[in-house]
């Protein structure tokens, strides 16, 4: 299964620190924070990914190449401007090939083990990731009941940038226009098509200069961390 991590963001809450380097290679705990997550991908088996680009974009393939040195091949999905999530990904379909693929927000840091996740979708469009709702966003997005994602209820979770899709979900959005990822996911909700799971673990949304230096601090203290935390952005 090949795996597309999401990098073309600008980044706008985290200036000035976006403003000469891409979110994703900002630091966290002496490494780039897309390198997380090509290591933790790679650990878990995963050999193709797929990273989209756009704004400082060439600093990232410089940072990064082909991968060789992560044991991953990495090819780069390039945008003139950001074509927001379903956008992006609808951009790399030929790249991601007919099958389901693994997608990841390059500006979250988890430890969710990639290799739990389904193989196999079954019938459904996409298995979602939810967590905790964090302070900073805490009315949350879906509802999870009996393994099906919903878009109703009051006890709403919060989905963590981990999903697992059917390129089928992205056939409605034309390859190089902008396009959000949330009006797909309800439409296929509706119908009972998403899964979902709820990952009680570590995870944060890097968001803001503050939530960046957080997670420095949490990663020079402990190379494992197991604290489930965030701070108001």
């Amino acid at each position: 299964m090949k795996a597309m991590i999401l990098a073309a963001g600008r980044g706008e809450r985290m200036r000035p620190l976006t403003d000469l380097t891409p979110k994703p290679l900002l630091m966290a705990g002496g490494k780039p924070l897309i390198v997380w997550h090509i290591e933790k991908l790679a650990q878990a088996g995963y050999r193709d990914l797929v990273i989209n680009h756009a704004h400082l974009g060439g600093q990232i393939e410089i940072a990064l190449g082909d991968g060789s040195r992560f044991n991953v091949r990495i090819r780069y999905s390039r945008e003139a401007e950001a074509l927001e999530t379903a956008g992006g990904i609808a951009n790399a379909l030929p790249q991601l090939g007919p099958g389901p693929f693994l997608v990841v927000n390059g500006d979250i840091f988890c430890d969710y083990d990639f290799a739990s996740l389904p193989h196999e979708l079954g019938g459904l469009s996409a298995h979602l990731i939810l967590v905790d709702n964090p302070d900073h966003h805490p009315a949350g997005d879906f509802t999870l009941k009996d393994g099906k994602v919903l878009d109703e209820g009051k006890c709403k979770l919060t989905f963590s940038g981990i999903g697992l899709y059917r390129p089928e979900l992205f056939a409605s959005v034309a390859r190089g226009a902008k396009a959000a990822l949330a009006p797909l996911l309800r439409e296929q909700m509706a119908k009972g098509m998403v899964g979902g799971e709820h990952f009680r673990g570590l995870w944060m949304d890097i968001g803001t200069p503050q939530r960046l230096r957080q997670l420095d601090r949490m990663l020079q203290n402990t190379n494992q961390p197991r604290m489930n935390t965030d701070e108001h952005g």
